[in-house]
């Protein structure tokens, strides 16, 4: 399904969106339920503090993550494919996608469902090319272009933030306003989910934005409570993506624990 944005070029053939950037090489979106990305948790070592990581997973999935990433800045590769390979069962038990961030290799090697690309840290076609088309490939946007080329390159959904500051990835980039979010999800035809400081105390400001859901990193693995911290926000993101669509909501959030 090509975007909104699209047309096709008569003179080269091409189809392309409404910036130019061509989306021939566009990938099928049938492998992703958009359903599984309403909480989305990302899982890195240094949000775990003395918790082990096989059970910060299990009591996540137990509380009702629906998609797990995987977040590593700071070990090697066959550091990284070892811990994949560690919760990948824990996560194929429960139906839950497990997505690596940045590295499509060992996406490949593991058989996780799927890749998430960061803006400047690798190329959505190539990983497409390398992956096939049977796996996820999420991205990165701050705005409506980088969303709308997202689309563009093959990406199956596109996490967009930051909605709140973040003391997870202090240097997060922060959306002008939250209303930001209704633009891009009117514009793009994949999946968005907000990610950036989100937890039950403000989970509620993202309601009527057209959102498939939230990506959560320290508000569930940061807590003394993983299963409850994310059985809470499982319930707090079904009411948001059940919402009627808000006429604005633009106000700016305050930092929170990520």
């Amino acid at each position: 399904m090509l975007g909104r944005y699209t047309f096709f070029n008569a003179q080269s053939g091409a189809t392309v969106d409404r910036n130019g950037i061509g989306v021939s090489d566009m990938r099928s979106r049938e492998r992703l339920d958009k359903n599984k990305l309403l909480l989305y948790g990302i899982i890195g070592s240094c949000n775990l503090g003395d918790v082990e990581y096989g059970k910060a997973v299990a009591q996540a999935i137990q509380g009702g993550i629906t998609c797990l990433q995987v977040r590593e800045k700071d070990v090697t590769q066959a550091e990284l494919l070892a811990i994949i390979r560690k919760v990948k069962p824990l996560c194929d038990a429960a139906g839950v996608p497990l997505i690596v961030n940045d590295d499509a290799l060992v996406c490949k090697l593991s058989g996780a469902a799927g890749v998430h690309i960061g803006l400047g840290d690798g190329s959505i076609r190539a990983a497409g090319k390398l992956l096939g088309s049977d796996k996820i490939i999420g991205a990165t946007a701050h705005n409506l272009d980088e969303a709308l080329a997202a689309q563009a390159a093959g990406a199956d959904y596109i996490g967009v933030g930051a909605a709140f500051g973040s003391k997870s990835k202090g240097n997060a980039v922060r959306l002008a306003n939250l209303k930001a979010y209704r633009d891009i999800t009117s514009a793009v035809d994949i999946p968005v989910i907000a990610i950036g400081g989100i937890n039950a105390g403000n989970v509620g400001e993202l309601a009527g934005l057209g959102l498939s859901g939230i990506a959560v990193i320290s508000a569930i693995f940061g807590s003394r409570d993983i299963a409850a911290s994310a059985h809470e926000l499982r319930a707090a993101a079904q009411a948001l993506t059940s919402s009627p669509c808000a006429e604005d909501n633009s106000e700016e959030g305050t930092e929170t624990d990520g």
